[in-house]
């Protein structure tokens, strides 16, 4: 009986001590903090130097970042870096001659996209004859690689009677068809316009307008709205965009927020009253505008990629560099860009981008 009693203190002694051990590691598992992506290399603004890094456009896919922006001629340059901060050295690689279609010397404000299996780059441009001036072409790449190869799909017809329809990009609603987004000018002033998308190189009608320059901040040097680029948080659609003379060291950024129903009414959106990035004296950064936005390889973080002039007596030229930041967010869901960073300030990579 005693051997007995023994054995079964012994086995209850041992599944005690057993349990106690489990218990100790799943606490442990249960209090420890989740590993954090290290931020990648750091880099300092510009991102990209000039002359070819005006109204840039950043993606980042299968390991890499890709970046195009304005040439003002008939190439459309891409550079291609496995880090953000690789892109300032990266190798300029033509990924498209415009040729045939819309013009044949001045591209500018590129917009890449991933839709539907396949990139498309949208682009302003002179147009062809017969075409009307100043018109949005979109090209379509082969298989999934954002350097191409490329087919020329021929221009959207955004705006009656041929009018002018430039720096356009794709904006996304759930649950909708996407519509793209692009600056015109009709009744004498540069608006903001939407038109609904069919097809990724076709829309289903003309545009609307959606916003006009009214405010004071949006009209130095010239009323415009131009430069509209879409950021997603929080279930909510924010349309950014450029407003004033980009001649001026006062060209900054506005914001439109979707408030639900039908895209193409103007009364479902509304427009911030103030700037939500603007000139910085006090760190030498002249009008900063179109941007576009990026998620961190890790996807806990939204940057925002902009151009801006490093004298207030720069303006719409080739002296435009390419700029990167963080983002933050408001309590309403919101973007918060902050101020823009002095040039040569060191910035720590992109979560995850290592």
């Amino acid at each position: 009986m005693f051997v007995q009693k023994r054995g079964k203190s012994a086995r209850r002694l041992l599944t005690l001590a057993v349990a106690a051990v489990l218990a100790s590691v799943v606490g442990t598992a249960v209090s420890a903090s989740p590993a954090l992506a290290a931020p990648g290399p750091s880099f300092t603004n510009p991102l990209v130097g000039a002359p070819n890094s005006a109204d840039p456009s950043i993606v980042y896919s299968g390991g890499n970042w890709y970046y195009v922006a304005t040439t003002w001629s008939s190439k459309i340059i891409m550079r291609k870096s496995s880090t953000m901060a690789g892109l300032k050295t990266a190798a300029e690689q033509t990924v498209f001659t415009l040729t045939a279609g819309p013009g044949c010397c001045t591209m500018w404000a590129p917009d890449l996209q991933w839709i539907n299996n396949r990139w498309y780059l949208y682009f302003s441009a002179e147009a062809s004859p017969g075409q009307g001036e100043r018109r949005t072409g979109v090209l379509e790449s082969s298989g999934t690689d954002p350097m191409g190869p490329y087919t020329y799909r021929g221009i959207l017809n955004l705006e009656p009677n041929n009018g002018w329809a430039i720096d356009g990009s794709v904006v996304r609603f759930e649950g909708r068809a996407n519509h793209f987004v692009y600056s015109a000018f009709r009744g004498g002033e540069q608006g903001l316009f939407i038109a609904p998308m069919s097809s990724p190189t076709q829309v289903s009608r003309n545009g609307v307008r959606i916003s006009s320059p009214t405010l004071s901040w949006e009209r130095q040097g010239m009323p415009v709205n131009e430069g509209p680029y879409a950021v997603y948080n929080a279930g909510k659609t924010f349309l950014t965009y450029s407003a004033s003379f980009c001649q001026t060291p006062d060209y900054k950024l506005g914001m439109l927020t979707w408030t639900g129903g039908d895209p193409m009414l103007p009364g479902s959106w509304t427009k911030k009253s103030t700037p939500i990035f603007q000139r910085s004296d006090a760190n030498g950064v002249y009008g900063p505008g179109h941007a576009s936005f990026v998620r961190s390889p890790d996807n806990t973080e939204t940057w925002v990629v902009y151009h801006a002039n490093s004298s207030a007596g720069q303006g719409c030229g080739t002296t435009r560099t390419t700029r990167a930041q963080k983002i933050g967010w408001n309590s309403d869901g919101s973007p918060n860009l902050g101020v823009p960073v002095r040039t040569g300030t060191s910035i720590a990579g992109p979560s995850g981008d290592s």
